[in-house]
């Protein structure tokens, strides 16, 4: 019984470093705009995509694949900002929550207009399974793993010892008074969107390489499950929305593992609920600043 929980709690740790990528761009953007990217989710896919693309197309390595995707869904996270959320940053909030869903299921249809059907993804690396004392691991989720704490790690720098971090979290506390010290808000907000989107878009690759079958609409439950994550740990939080994605992942593999399949995003959104009674801010959130 050991070993078996064991090799779930590996299987957790994949899915969380997963779920923590997509997590940090909800994050991200609602710390800078306190809004939600509802679109998020369909970056996130149209990362797995853009993966199955250029494994198809392109004889390149895993890392190649990873940066390019990266590099296309930062673009498409700019375009969005530009387009889409910032001639409505003054409206009435329902106003960008409808946008946003608009825009999520304008790329799930595009896309579902060009794949209609399930798409299988090639191998994108050389896979060896190691086992040691029963317990087996694959090189594919050591990748993972590594891959997506590296990001985290790189996230955490730049948001914390960087200017662009530093005019990040200065444009999240007062977003009128930061143009009077020179710096451009369109600017930090619309970089802000771009690196929540690459997170999304590595997400993406990381997602398609260990569950190998991509489709359109795949960004709606993973997506609703990231920012499932980032509420858990705190919105607006960083660091939470690492916690939080590696309890949901911790939770639904657990699920599985020990009761029937059908019970596990019910297990996931009474969790949710429980948490949110007793910690309505989210594990590491707080209450926003209130200025008077």
């Amino acid at each position: 019984m050991t070993e078996y929980i064991l090799q779930q709690g590996i299987n957790a740790i994949q899915l969380g470093s997963i779920y923590a990528l997509i997590a940090l761009g909800y994050s991200l953007v609602y710390g800078v705009l306190t809004m939600i990217n509802f679109a998020h989710g369909d970056v996130f896919m149209v990362g797995a995509f853009l993966c199955l693309f250029l494994a198809l197309s392109l004889p390149v390595p895993f890392v190649v694949i990873l940066i390019l995707v990266m590099v296309g869904t930062a673009a498409l996270g700019g375009l969005i900002e530009r387009f889409a959320y910032r001639p409505l940053r003054s409206a009435p909030r329902v106003s960008a929550i409808i946008t946003a869903l608009g825009c999520g299921l304008i790329l799930e249809n595009t896309m579902l207009s060009f794949y209609p059907y399930p798409k299988a993804m090639p191998p994108l690396i050389k896979v060896s399974v190691f086992s040691i004392g029963g317990i087996s691991f694959s090189s594919l989720q050591i990748l993972i793993v590594l891959v997506s704490m590296g990001l985290m790690l790189v996230l955490d720098f730049v948001v914390r010892k960087t200017p662009f971090g530093m005019a990040m979290r200065a444009v999240s506390f007062d977003v009128t008074t930061v143009p009077l010290m020179g710096i451009s808000s369109n600017r930090i907000i619309c970089l802000t969107f771009m690196l929540g989107a690459a997170l999304g878009g590595a997400a993406g690759v990381l997602y398609s390489a260990a569950y190998p079958v991509v489709s359109a609409t795949m960004g709606v439950l993973v997506g609703w499950k990231a920012f499932v994550a980032a509420v858990v740990g705190g919105i607006g939080n960083l660091r939470g929305a690492v916690i939080g994605a590696y309890i949901l992942g911790a939770v639904e593999v657990m699920t599985v593992a020990f009761l029937p399949s059908t019970y596990r995003d019910l297990i996931v959104y009474s969790l949710l609920l429980v948490i949110l009674v007793f910690k309505p801010y989210g594990l590491l959130g707080h209450p926003p600043h209130q200025k008077v």
